[in-house]
Formats: C-alpha cells, structure tokens, sequence
C-alpha cells in the first residue's frame, strides 16, 4: 500500500514519477521510459498540456481520424473525430457515402437556451418570498452586468430568472431557475459566475427587505451551479429518400429494407435494454465530434442521455418512419457546444479541426455533430439488419488483435488477405497466427 503524501501537486513532474515508480512500480525504469515516451518533445507544446490539468504525468494519446463526404445543407464536409473504437470512423464514413447521393443530410438548431440554478432555504411565508422576488428580479439580473456585458455585446447574456418552489419535496427548498444564450461559448463558466452573483445579491437583498421577519431574511444558499440538462439547446438532423432510392440488400427488396429498419429503430423505443446500446452508438459519433473539437463530451452524455428519460421511460433518441413511400430518419438532442474559450483557442488539434469545419459557430457545429450521431446510429442499423454487427466490426477489430500479439509486417499481411475471405474471430485470428509461426 502506497503512504500518505503531502503537497504532490507542488512536486515537479519527475518527481511525482519517481514517487509513482517507487511506491506503485516497483521501481521499474520501463513504466518511466513508457511515460516519457508519450511526452512531445516540443517542450512548449508539452507545457501547454502540462497546464490543461493537474498533477500531469504524460499525454494519453487517441486516434485522431476524418470522415469525409459527408453533404449536410448542401455543403460538403470532413469530419473531424477523435475516438479509439476501431469501426465508429468506417462506419460514419460509409453512412456519409451512402446519403451523399441521396440528398445528403440535413440540420437545423432549434432552439440555444442553457441553464443554472441558485438552490437555497427560506424558511417563512412563500408567498412573501415571491413578492420580494418579484420586486428584486429586475436588479438581480442587472447585479450581474460586470459579467455579461461583453456577452451581451456578441448577442447573448441572461434570458429570464424563475423563483420556482420545490418546498413540497423538500422542506424549505427554493430554486433560482435561470436561463442564459451563450452564443459561440459552451458558456459554463459565465453562466456559474453569473449564478454566484445572483447568490450573493439575493441573500444581500433579503437582509434589507422590510417585509421580512427577521427568520425570514436568513436565506441560505446551497448551491449555485449550472445544469447540464439542457431541454431547450435542441438540434435535429435527418436524412429521407423515396423508398425506390434504397438499394435491395441480400434478399430484402428496398420496401423490405426500409421496413426491417424502422421496426428495429421501434424497438429501441420500447426497449429500455435496446435503447441503451441504441443511443451509446449515437454517441460513438457525436463523443468523436464533441472531443475532436475540444468540448467537453461528459456533459454532451449526460444531457443527451436525461433527454432521452425526459418522458419518464428511456428510449431512443432517433426516429424512423415510412410515409408516402418515403424513408425518413432523423435524430433531436441537446447539444451544448461552443467554438470559443476553453481548450478551442489553446489545443492546436483542437484548432485544426476547427479550421477543418471551416471555423463553425456554435449552432453550425450542432448541426455537423448531431449529423454524425445520425450516420452513426443508420450505419449501425444497416448492419444489424442486414449482415450483422460483427462482421464489419471484427475486420475492423483485426489490426488491434494483431498487434496485441505483436505480428510482423509479413504476419499481418498475410493475416489480411487471409480474412478477407473469412470470418474474423479472437480463436480464429490466434490460431492462423500460430498455424503461421508452426
């Protein structure tokens, strides 16, 4: 067991890898070469990364791959996406060839509202409470212009305030439900210094408030944070052709296919078990798109996943229908992404794949990332209908085998062209491995 250390963070560090070797590793030189291996050697850029966080040992590496071809509005793009998943990148590239010459994909944002709350206790008459709200409301917004005036200058800033009483599920619990447009920024840092203020000025206020006794002007604050819930910063994307348009697959005519697929997209919508799986390979897309340009994809999760509860029962967030020989498919989520502040203007990755979207705004990277989602979600259906999962997971799947087994060049190719032909399986890739090493 590794003791107790003090004041880690303020090593150097070398210093927290040595205690790491000494106190984990047993003192092994491989596990430090293997941890320096993966520092950059730019020692400016290795800096930059050193600061993103703390207590930083090394760079953790993922793929950084490019779905081309995908139309979306009529205008072609590459998509960006970082993930480790060998098939995601295949797969949302096969669904953008596929749509491509029919109509391709089509988004729009519906709506950008992102929310915070100020949770707090009041203890007296509710309907006292709501009065001094009403009566502060105008000035606890304008408390908070220090902060949102530049905001305000790019077209966003605070929308509304709501004293919303939850008193009867929690004795004396009160919320200041706000609601903020943060325009190109994911925004949580504006919107939680926004919501500290709006704390601050409201216990303030309730001191000086005449008609509070004085149990009532003891307001206390719980907490002020945002929500990552964001029902009303909405996306939808799809995609429809005439049902003539799809092509007839293995013994399924078109008609046959397009209805094979909207039943399986119905089942994800009763089936809480099925819907997971739905959705996680929704997110195998949107996750890519959402790291590749520097946002912050456990909120992105969280969101899309209370989203797809939002009606009580877990259930797919895409939808597919048959109406006037017309297959339509289509995807709506909250997204809250931004193009400006956090890692956007620091990781040159990041910028990259920004210049790679020809430098969207906000909503234009909505629409990009809920269009990948989708081509996800269709390309995983498409198999599962038709040939299955695993056979164009498991190929995909073959390098990765291969090199856990530490195959020569020589090796792999042969293995290659061996399942080209064949069904890749672990057991089968093992044994044509030691069937060629004799």
């Amino acid at each position: 067991m590794a003791p107790v250390v003090s004041g880690f963070s303020k090593l150097s560090k070398s210093d927290k890898i040595n205690w790491l070797i000494e106190h984990h590793f047993n003192n092994d030189q491989n596990t430090v070469d293997i941890l320096k291996t993966y520092w950059n050697s730019d020692k400016k850029l290795q800096q930059l990364h050193d600061e993103f966080t703390e207590n930083t040992i090394s760079n953790y590496y993922l793929p950084f791959s490019v779905a081309p071809n995908f139309l979306i509005n009529d205008k072609r793009f590459t998509i960006p996406m970082a993930i480790e998943e060998s098939s995601v990148v295949a797969a949302a590239s096969k669904a953008a060839k596929f749509w491509q010459n029919r109509g391709g994909f089509k988004a729009e944002v519906l709506s950008t509202v992102k929310v915070g709350q100020v949770h707090f206790t009041y203890t007296g008459d509710n309907k006292k409470l709501k009065t001094f709200f009403e009566s502060t409301k105008a000035s606890l917004i304008a408390s908070a212009s220090h902060i949102t005036k530049n905001m305000e200058k790019r077209g966003g800033g605070v929308l509304d305030i709501e004293l919303r009483d939850k008193s009867s599920e929690i004795e004396n619990y009160y919320q200041l439900h706000c609601t903020f447009n943060t325009v190109d920024a994911m925004g949580a840092n504006f919107i939680n210094s926004c919501l500290e203020q709006f704390a601050d000025y409201l216990m303030k206020s309730a001191i000086t408030y005449d008609d509070f006794t004085d149990e009532e002007k003891d307001i206390e604050i719980i907490m002020s944070i945002l929500s990552n819930y964001v029902p009303e910063c909405l996306v939808k994307a799809y995609v429809s052709c005439p049902i003539k348009d799809l092509p007839d697959v293995g013994a399924l005519s078109s008609l046959q296919y397009a209805e094979k697929f909207v039943r399986a997209v119905q089942i994800a919508k009763i089936e809480p078990y099925r819907a997971v799986t739905h959705n996680k390979g929704i997110m195998n897309g949107i996750d890519a798109v959402v790291l590749a340009t520097g946002n912050d994809f456990r909120a992105i999760e969280a969101g899309a996943h209370a989203y797809a509860s939002k009606d009580g029962k877990y259930t797919s967030l895409t939808d597919a229908t048959i109406e006037n020989d017309v297959f339509s498919f289509s995807i709506q989520l909250p997204l809250a992404l931004g193009t400006v502040g956090g890692l956007t203007t620091l990781h040159p990755l990041v910028k990259l794949a920004l210049h790679l979207l020809e430098n969207p705004n906000a909503k234009k990277l909505m629409e990009i990332t809920a269009v990948a989602g989708l081509a996800q979600n269709f390309a995983a259906i498409n198999s599962l209908i038709t040939t299955g999962i695993q056979q164009g997971h498991m190929k995909m799947h073959l390098m990765n085998i291969l090199n856990q087994f530490q195959a020569t060049n020589e090796e792999k190719e042969q293995l290659v062209e061996y399942f080209k032909t064949n069904t890749v399986t672990h057991s089968e890739v093992v044994y044509q491995i030691e069937k060629l090493r004799g």
